[in-house]
C-alpha cells in the first residue's frame, strides 16, 4: 500500500524524528500531540481544559490536512501525568467528539515531552 506523509502548518512542527501523521491506504496515524501553540512552539499555560483543547486543535488541523474530520477518528490514546485530570479530559473530549465516540486508551505516565501534562494521538479511517 502506498504511504504518504501528512503535515499541517496549523499544527506544531515535529520536535523530533517523526511526522505529524502518516497515511497508509485509507488509514491515518497521527503522532502524539502535546499542547504546543503552533505559532510559538511553546506549551500553552492554564488549566487542563485549556491544554486538552490545544491538543485537540492540533490534532484537528492534522486530520483536516489528511482530508478527514473528527467524525472519522476511530481511536485515541491519551497520556496524562495525573488521573486527577481525567474529568477535565472527558469534559473537553465531549466538545470535540459526538457519539459514537472513538475507542480510547488513557494511560498515566511519569513524564511527557517538554514537561507537558497531556499527550494524545489518533487513528483516523478516511473511508
Amino acid at each position: 500500500m502506498p504511504r504518504s506523509i501528512i503535515a499541517s502548518p496549523n499544527a506544531p512542527q515535529a520536535i523530533g524524528t517523526y511526522s505529524q501523521a502518516v497515511k497508509v491506504g485509507s488509514t491515518v496515524y497521527c503522532s502524539g500531540q502535546i499542547p504546543l501553540d503552533p505559532a510559538t512552539a511553546e506549551l500553552v499555560q492554564g488549566p487542563m481544559e485549556v491544554q486538552v483543547r490545544r491538543v485537540f486543535d492540533n490534532l484537528q488541523a492534522i486530520v483536516g490536512a489528511a482530508g478527514g474530520s473528527f467524525a472519522q477518528v476511530t481511536k485515541v490514546t491519551v497520556y496524562i501525568l495525573d488521573f486527577a485530570d481525567f474529568a477535565a479530559l472527558n469534559k473537553v473530549m465531549a466538545e470535540y467528539f459526538t457519539e459514537p465516540y472513538p475507542a480510547r486508551v488513557t494511560v498515566a505516565v511519569a513524564g511527557l515531552p517538554k514537561g507537558a501534562r497531556v499527550e494524545i494521538d489518533a487513528v483516523v479511517e478516511l473511508e
